[in-house]
């Protein structure tokens, strides 16, 4: 069957804890980090994307799960890691495991895939999932209707990468960032994701009522089995 969330809700549990034994053993240690403003979906009809690779080009497509037009916080779930036993040092390794935007107060009573129309989740194999590719390090949340507001990344010259990079590499930090469109008002909330270029998938919450209650892209930062739903 497809692959299933795992209990999202721990990612952004400030103090939870991880460990990975075997070959590549990982402690990390959960925080979260919300970013300095909120998102603007005037249509309600939410993308996500790697920004540098989909964002202005017209490729990008909503998900099929739409929310009321407003404006709605986004957080980063970021984990501090070390060497089991061993404490952070003076400059942590840290990563983005998961980015939330929040659509409402209440709890996720259960999480589903979020699709782009035409996917069929029937399609998928085992463990499967549909989700964006990141070949720039970046993900972002933003409305469909502001696709058109920002341009195309061409070489490093864009609202993005001067948000991020402040035109020189590496980021001072892992976001998130709101970064304003040239004119009309519009936004949308990037962060770096997680180890880096790949592909990741995004999960529905919804509450007790059916209703939309948050978006969370899940960037394999905690390992299978940790948060695990019951």
């Amino acid at each position: 069957m497809p692959m299933t969330a795992p209990d999202l809700d721990w990612y952004f549990t400030p103090g939870n804890r991880f460990e990975r034994s075997g070959d590549h053993p990982l402690a990390g240690t959960m925080s979260v980090v919300r970013a300095p403003g909120e998102l603007w979906l005037p249509s309600g009809r939410v993308t996500a994307c790697d920004p540098f690779v989909s964002l202005g080009t017209g490729e990008a497509e909503p998900f099929t799960a739409a929310v009321p037009p407003g404006r709605y916080p986004v957080e980063c779930a970021v984990a501090t890691l070390t060497h089991p036993g061993q404490e952070p040092g003076d400059r942590p390794h840290q990563r983005v495991a998961a980015a939330r935007l929040l659509i409402s107060g209440a709890p996720a009573f259960s999480w589903e895939p979020a699709l782009l129309a035409g996917q069929d989740l029937s399609e998928l194999g085992d463990e499967e999932f549909y989700g964006y590719g990141v070949d720039a390090g970046t993900g972002c949340f933003y409305d469909a209707a502001c696709d058109e507001s920002f341009p195309e990344d061409e070489d490093g010259e864009s609202p993005v990468w001067y948000a991020l990079f402040g035109g020189e590499e590496p980021p001072d930090d892992l976001g998130p960032y709101l970064v304003d469109a040239p004119e009309g008002g519009h936004n949308l909330v990037a962060f770096t994701s997680g180890w880096g270029d790949g592909a990741y998938p995004t999960w529905v919450g919804r509450g007790a009522d059916g209703q939309v209650v948050s978006f969370v892209t899940d960037f394999h930062v905690v390992p299978d089995g940790v948060g695990a739903r019951a």
